[in-house]
């Protein structure tokens, strides 16, 4: 086998490469139709999704996609932007607005090709009713530091959308309408992922309503009146809208992390994949994941060693008032701090949490990785990783260390990545 670290990191290479557009989109392309072909889309992935379909179409088209600052890469034939993520900007609102505009005057023989991956919901951003841009992101701000999960987000962000929560298809018709989604949500619900901009909807206003009161979100009076009106409800099943739409799930969590399941195998380690859709705030998860490292370590239960536990899904991090002023570090940090603290005395293990786009929350990146000699390093460069964990500040913890690990945007999104080593 490899040194630990790079047999880790190896596994992880693997995950993202399972999910590059490029080997699992073409095989679902369709023919060209007996009209136009337009080509949007929105997402971390979007620009390597729309050059998968460029590379590989057999006929004229045009179109535009939207992806996060430095995610974006030249095409020929449609446009990429680069926008605001996880905090919407104007260039994203811009970008929506140009593609409503792509979408006019669409006939029966014309056929949109739609790109949907994880950040679409930060990357097309158009406000509904009155609400600014400015208030959507007093709104988002909130949201991301509540602790609220991926799917009471995005139900929040479609209803206060005038493109989001299947709107944007209702832009599309009478034309075909083809959606290729890459999964970066628990559940692989098509509707949550980047808040289901061609798909039905079944939230409600309500449900909206109900996120803002759950976490205390102080939201404008514009957000609450367009809430409390009817031009907030989104298309459901059987709108007309839908008739003509096809959705495709051309790979999700799942499938990353059975390639790296095979590859450990390949190594003559036993794979335990512990869930493809594990939530929860990322310290709580880590205790959890650090009761079964010990139980491996102890018994050889639920594998024996040497074996590798694999998961995914999408933690999250709650930042309380109480901590003070929060430090660095997102989710993936926040939970390798935790697991380490957890563990202490640390057994003959290493982990390693990343998140597949190579962006952890809004840090450099994409993760970082613990060892059995992490704590003695921390000592010795006299960090606290009780006192880091405290504050939130996990970036500069590894950092220090030199245990970071950072591989730039992949430019796909299958979300977490975890993978924990017991020897």
């Amino acid at each position: 086998m490899q040194q630990p670290e790079e047999f880790l990191k190896s596994l992880f290479d693997v995950a993202v490469a399972a999910a590059d557009p490029m080997a699992c989109l073409p095989a679902h392309l369709p023919n060209p139709p007996k009209g136009r072909t337009i080509v949007i889309g929105a997402g971390k992935a979007a620009a390597s999704m729309a050059k998968a379909v460029e590379d590989n179409w057999q006929g004229p088209l045009t179109g535009l996609v939207v992806t996060r600052y430095a995610h974006g890469l030249p095409l020929k034939n449609i446009k990429v932007v680069e926008a605001g993520h996880p905090m919407p900007d104007i260039e994203g609102a811009k970008a929506a607005d140009e593609i409503l505009e792509l979408l006019t005057d669409l006939s029966e023989d014309d056929l949109v090709l739609c790109l949907v991956s994880g950040g679409g919901s930060s990357l097309l951003a158009k406000p509904g009713g009155t609400i600014s841009l400015a208030e959507k992101k007093q709104v988002t701000r909130e949201l991301l530091a509540c602790g609220a999960n991926i799917t009471e987000m995005n139900i929040l962000r479609k209803h206060l959308s005038a493109i989001k929560g299947g709107r944007l298809a209702l832009a599309t018709a009478p034309a075909q309408l083809m959606t290729y989604m890459i999964s970066d949500v628990p559940g692989d619900d098509p509707a949550i992922i980047a808040s289901g901009p061609t798909v039905p909807d079944v939230s409600t206003s309500a449900d909206a309503l109900a996120v803002l009161s759950k976490y205390k979100i102080s939201a404008p009076q514009s957000v609450l009146s367009f809430l409390g009106s009817a031009n907030s409800s989104t298309p459901g099943p059987g709108h007309p809208a839908f008739k003509n739409s096809k959705t495709i799930m051309i790979t999700t969590p799942q499938v990353s992390l059975q390639a790296a399941a095979e590859a450990a195998k390949a190594h003559g380690i036993t794979p335990v994949i512990l869930g493809d859709s594990i939530e929860g705030e990322a310290r709580d998860v880590a205790q959890v994941f650090a009761s079964i490292v010990r139980q491996t370590a102890d018994h050889d239960q639920p594998a024996a060693k040497p074996c590798v536990l694999l998961s995914g899904g999408e933690t999250t991090v709650t930042v309380r008032e109480s901590d003070g002023k929060p430090g660095r570090g997102g989710r993936n940090c926040e939970f390798l701090l935790s697991l380490l603290v957890s563990l202490d005395p640390m057994p003959d293990a290493y982990a390693l949490a990343c998140d597949t786009d190579g962006i952890d929350g809004t840090e450099d990146n994409a993760g970082a990785m613990v060892t059995p000699t992490s704590l003695e390093r921390a000592a010795s460069n006299s960090l606290d990783a009780r006192e880091y964990l405290a504050r939130h500040d996990s970036y500069t913890f590894f950092e220090t260390l030199g245990d970071l690990i950072k591989t730039g945007p992949t430019r796909t999104n299958v979300n977490d990545f975890r993978a924990i080593l017991i020897i």
